[in-house]
């Protein structure tokens, strides 16, 4: 069964066992959560109900991306900053999808 789930903004589609990777969520390794904001769910082709449906999972590690430098310049006015940003994320491994 998977199940196409929103969470920060963005839409992943997942199945018991997955290993996804999302925008920060609060918790700490091991607690357990639930995605409650499910789109679309279903078995191969069939699609099935979403009412009451809800996705568990288990935070794995809190981590941060890779970094990324902004560089600002302009020619001719002596003008150049350079700047880093490290993306926070949580890793989530899907437990189960069920009502």
């Amino acid at each position: 069964m998977f199940a196409i789930v929103r969470t920060g903004g963005k839409q992943y589609r997942v199945a018991a066992g997955d290993k996804i990777v999302v925008d920060k969520i609060d918790g700490d390794a091991g607690a357990s959560i639930t995605l409650g904001d499910v789109l679309l769910a279903g078995e191969g082709s069939d699609l099935k109900p979403t009412d009451g449906l809800s996705v568990a999972a288990e935070i794995i590690a809190q981590a941060k991306a890779d970094k990324v430098i902004v560089f600002k310049k302009r020619r001719r006015h002596n003008y150049r900053r350079r700047n880093g940003h490290r993306q926070q994320h949580t890793i989530l491994k899907i437990v189960s999808i069920g009502a």
